[in-house]
């Protein structure tokens, strides 16, 4: 793992552990069924190895490490109940927020979402995954924010860490170029002022996963749990 260096003394040292390692595992960096080592971590970062066992602690109580009893801590496969689970409630949830927006939607917001894509267009030209699925959660979140609950999407990202270690892993496997088209079918659903059309988009667009994840599986059938 690459040395970080992010420890801030005047902040919890366990909390800056943890959110280093939820990062790198929502990222891949850390692959479904690596060993994590204490004293390695702990050597890496510059701490002690209690703040780094309660990140452990912390990992695994939110389903993203195990721990084996007699051969240690673990990172956690991936889970498909999980995945689905969420991406059954960003469908509800997102479904009816698309058609909130609908009714409201405005030059400036067509504006700021027509910016969002072509930064998209951007990062996939760039190949920089990272920054694709970042643009991405922000078009979504403009969304929620426009329909006047973008405290909704908080409580859906707080759901989601399943569903987003599968999307780094599509990112990097499948072509971007149709979950850009999705997005812009959306914003043109919404140019026209067709709420039916913007949220048969937005169904579509969150309902590719249902394609993409049984292929991944297929392919690497050792990183995922029912």
């Amino acid at each position: 793992m690459d040395q970080p260096s992010f420890i801030v003394p005047s902040s919890s040292t366990a909390q800056q552990v943890y959110d280093w390692l939820h990062d790198r595992i929502l990222r891949g960096d850390l692959a479904p069924g690596a060993r994590l080592s204490e004293t390695e971590i702990a050597g890496q970062v510059g701490v002690s190895r209690q703040p780094v066992r309660e990140a452990f602690i912390r990992l695994t109580a939110a389903g993203l490490a195990e721990v084996r009893p007699q051969r240690g801590t673990f990172i956690g496969r991936i889970s498909v109940g999980a995945v689905l689970s969420a991406r059954l409630i960003r469908e509800a949830v997102e479904s009816d927020l698309i058609r909130m927006v609908s009714a409201t939607t405005s030059p400036a917001l067509l504006a700021q979402l027509d910016q969002q894509l072509e930064a998209q267009r951007e990062a996939s030209a760039r190949q920089h995954v990272e920054d694709f699925i970042a643009l991405d959660d922000q078009f979504h979140r403009s969304l929620a924010k426009a329909a006047g609950h973008a405290d909704v999407w908080d409580v859906l990202e707080g759901l989601k860490s399943q569903m987003n270690r599968l999307r780094y892993i599509t990112a990097r496997v499948f072509d971007h170029q149709k979950l850009l088209d999705q997005h812009t079918a959306i914003v043109e659903a919404l140019r026209d002022g067709h709420a039916d059309r913007a949220e048969q988009a937005m169904r579509l667009h969150l309902r590719e996963l249902l394609t993409d994840l049984p292929e991944i599986a297929r392919n690497k059938p050792e990183f995922f749990t029912k």
